[in-house]
């Protein structure tokens, strides 16, 4: 269990099935659970790297989706062994976003 376990209720089959029914069609069969959860693990290192878990942190939070997104389209790029096109990142991500603000993650 990890210290975002401990935070809040996320389950990651949760999110894959949320994430799924976020996207568009079109690209629904591109990506497997797995490149879903990647990405998701890669909106969570943007989280750890902007202190977002620190402990303290009392206050609600404003996320820059942009940032983000670009964090994510970024860090896939310097990956050689995956692939997304960078508008489906940008939904992806939404995706996650969506799910997280359905369980309250950085406030209400």
């Amino acid at each position: 269990m990890n210290e975002q376990d401990d935070m809040f209720p996320y389950d990651e089959n949760d999110a894959i099935k949320f994430i799924r029914n976020y996207i568009p069609q079109e690209i629904k069969d591109k990506y497997s659970d797995d490149d879903i959860v990647y990405l998701t693990d890669i909106v969570y290192d943007y989280y750890d790297k902007k202190g977002l878990f620190a402990e303290g942190q009392d206050e609600e939070l404003e996320l820059d989706e942009e940032d983000i997104i670009g964090y994510v389209a970024k860090t896939v790029k310097k990956d050689k062994e995956v692939h997304f096109d960078e508008e489906d990142i940008r939904f992806l991500v939404l995706g996650e976003l969506e799910y997280e603000d359905s369980l309250g993650v950085f406030g209400d």
